[in-house]
């Protein structure tokens, strides 16, 4: 990175104005990095993101345009786009108005209550706008209105004004399942855990299974993968990560013979469906590359044939229900699925008569393509179902809060949501993160970031919307990179991932919101907290109920490993994550071994595995002074013994993850590769390389042991904030 000295060229110094401009619109023009030193971010960057904003920063003259645009933009609107209050405070609104005018501002409740706003006596300058003196009134929300999507409209004699007024918790309560105490669950990549059922791959009735199984070893939840969509056309992207859609659900998930109309179908047509099923179970236990394209192909082909059966009236007014609940974005989506259908992707290629939404709805072009928009609207109607079953079962037991998903940090540059939310996704740039210590050339996750100034105007609603969606049948919800919703590290398109920025967000509107959905939904968040972070960061998530994350091993003060029981409360606590090896290959150091058959290690290999054993041999040495592993134990002893270490830990979550239960080596994702490895394509196996079907779970004597041992871990009372929930009211 360059710094701002005296050396530094003066052409790529940045202008005055372009600083006040970048400062206005949450753009860092200078950073702290990985090793503490503060760097100044390339004038060529700055202006980049800008531009990415919709800002013309080409000149002097555009320059002081731009900024000031950007200082009269809340002056132009009688209300701003959308408040957001939080329970309990009370909460300042500024109102513009043509100066002098008089002025009423209420408050309309989301149960249809309405409530007068206070003037707070505070002045404020007027300001010329356009050639007219616009002053600024300052009006209170009080702090006794209930949480909710209100409305505030604005009274005056040049015409009314409105916007959303959003309540949000002051802190995230937990759901009562976790308020008695901590709770231990499974992590696992869902495509991974197969049934002699399954079709090729894990499904949402394999997970059902899966967390009747986790209910009765004493788990209260079980962690998937991102179960977004991807693209309904090969190849089929298999990073969770990289979804086409955060919102809506892959469903390739789908149980054929779990939807409902599979009971009416006539002889041939359940034939037809069996005949596709058996085709694919053959692959149920090959440890190989799981194929989705194939699982696709066949499901879709099937799913078809249960569509044309069509629907009593009664489940034709169900299915109907849930569009009216999740439309328009349903619609947008089913629309995006049908053109990929016939167009194919990159959407680039796509006439312009479906290159946006609104374009695809004036044409008419989508009228021939009816029948296929609907298909794609009743598989997430199916999705729906079987999410919803699924969860009933998780949370049969009453133990635990069920199922928790997983919110990828963004989308494929070329998907669903960049072709139907328009510029709530700004272009030109993708989102990564700056070099650190595990990366030092930085990364670039090819991903569209928000773009803050259009997602306020848009009352969040794309966020909302998206996040209502995912919770509408779980019990949780981890955000992966939950530090997106403070800054994201912005790369200008076609730069090294070192040459980007941080952009800011308002974290405030977005934490709220979150944590209102969560509420309504009576779930827990768990933002994924890892890596480089600011102090204050991990402070207001706690403030907020939103847990951390902690690994095992991560967890270090300075250059020492952190106590378990010096661990945070409101965390979730795991030994491994999926970016890892499981836990027994960790050990034997197969991640090392992968990196260097890869080419991805800047030291001699030698030396990685000195320093690795070095590693583990400090975590290993903590956990025999607790009197947890004898010397010479073996790989299970030594899996079980970090299990019970880390239980020791006040966390109020502790995650088992799947692969470490059955002794699976293989690493699910390297990170720094596409496909140099075969990432999130790999089955649950054991230590044997054979296949782990669910069917083989309750009879697998090694998961039943680690399920023991962590279960009694976890009830064992080890004091502070063992008997009872952090953060519960």
């Amino acid at each position: 990175m360059p710094s701002d000295t005296p050396s530094a060229a003066p052409e790529d110094r940045p202008a005055p104005q372009l600083l006040e401009l970048a400062a206005a619109c949450g753009v860092a023009t200078r950073f702290t990095d990985w090793q503490g030193r503060e760097s100044a971010v390339r004038r060529s960057t700055i202006e980049a993101v800008l531009t990415a904003m919709g800002l013309d920063v080409s000149g002097p003259a555009a320059l002081d345009e731009a900024l000031h645009e950007v200082k009269l933009r809340p002056w132009r609107r009688t209300l701003p786009p959308v408040v957001v209050a939080r329970e309990g405070r009370a909460h300042q609104v500024p109102v513009h108005v043509p100066h002098g005018d008089p002025l009423e501002l209420v408050v309309q409740l989301e149960d249809g209550g309405w409530a007068a706003l206070r003037q707070v006596d505070r002045w404020v300058d007027p300001v010329r706008v356009d050639g007219r003196l616009t002053g600024r009134a300052t009006f209170e929300v009080p702090d006794d209105l209930p949480l909710g999507w209100h409305v505030l409209r604005a009274h005056t004699p040049s015409g009314d004004a409105t916007c959303p007024l959003v309540v949000t918790p002051d802190v995230l309560e937990l759901p009562p399942a976790l308020q008695s105490g901590r709770s231990w669950g499974y992590q696992t990549q869902l495509y991974s855990v197969r049934s002699s059922r399954s079709w090729g791959i894990g499904d949402l009735a394999d997970l059902g299974e899966l967390s009747s199984y986790a209910a009765e070893q004493g788990a209260g939840w079980v962690l998937v993968n991102p179960l977004a969509a991807a693209s309904p056309v090969p190849p089929m992207e298999p990073s969770p990560y990289l979804p086409t859609t955060r919102r809506f659900v892959n469903p390739v998930y789908l149980r054929v013979e779990d939807v409902h109309e599979v009971a009416y179908l006539a002889p041939a047509d359940r034939a037809a469906v069996e005949r596709l099923a058996a085709g694919c179970r053959p692959s149920n236990t090959d440890p190989g590359e799981i194929d989705r394209d194939a699982v696709w192909a066949a499901k879709r082909e099937a799913l078809e044939i249960v569509f044309r059966q069509g629907r009593t009236p009664a489940r034709e007014a169900a299915f109907r229900r849930y569009v009216a609940d999740e439309d328009p974005g349903l619609t947008d989506f089913a629309a995006w699925c049908a053109l990929a259908e016939r167009h194919g992707l990159p959407v680039a290629d796509w006439p312009e008569e479906v290159a946006t939404p609104a374009a695809a709805a004036g044409s008419g072009a989508l009228d021939e393509l009816a029948e296929r928009v609907e298909f794609h609207r009743w598989l997430q109607w199916q999705c729906d179902e079987q999410l919803r079953t699924a969860q009933d079962l998780a949370t049969a037991a009453g133990t635990g809060p069920g199922i928790v998903h997983d919110l990828a940090v963004g989308v494929h540059p070329d998907g669903a949501d960049v072709w139907s939310l328009g510029d709530a996704l700004a272009h030109g740039v993708t989102v990564g993160a700056p070099p650190d210590a595990f990366n030092q050339q930085g990364q670039d996750w090819s991903q569209p970031p928000w773009r803050p100034d259009r997602l306020a105007e848009q009352a969040y609603a794309p966020f909302r919307d998206m996040v209502r969606t995912i919770l509408r049948h779980a019990g949780g919800l981890r955000v992966d990179h939950v530090l997106g919703l403070f800054r994201l590290w912005w790369i200008p398109q076609g730069a090294p991932a070192s040459e980007g920025t941080y952009v800011r967000l308002d974290h405030e509107a977005l934490i709220g919101i979150l944590a209102l959905e969560a509420h309504r939904a009576g779930a827990v968040v768990v933002g994924e907290d890892l890596g480089t972070v600011e102090p204050w960061v991990r402070e207001y998530l706690a403030e907020r109920g939103v847990l951390g994350s902690a690994v095992l091993w991560f967890e270090y003060d300075g250059a020492e490993p952190r106590s378990p029981e010096d661990y945070r409360e409101l965390a979730l606590a795991s030994v491994t994550v999926h970016d890892l090896p499981p836990t027994a290959g960790y050990l034997a150091q197969e991640h090392v071994a992968l990196r260097d058959r890869l080419g991805l290690l800047t030291r001699p290999v030698e030396e990685e595995r000195r320093r690795d054993q070095a590693e583990q041999d400090r975590i290993l040495g903590l956990v025999r002074e607790r009197g947890l592993l004898a010397e010479g134990a073996g790989e299970q002893e030594t899996v079980e013994a970090l299990h019970r270490y880390l239980a020791l830990a006040p966390s109020l979550m502790v995650g088992v993850s799947l692969v470490d239960a059955v002794g699976d080596r293989r690493t699910q994702n390297q990170p720094g590769t596409a496909l140099e490895h075969p990432n999130w394509k790999m089955p649950l196996t054991g230590p044997d390389g054979e296949v782990v079907l669910l069917d083989d779970l309750p009879a697998d004597t090694r998961a039943r042991s680690l399920a023991r041992v962590v279960d009694a871990a976890v009830r064992a009372d080890h004091g502070p904030g063992a008997g009872g929930a952090p953060g519960a009211r």
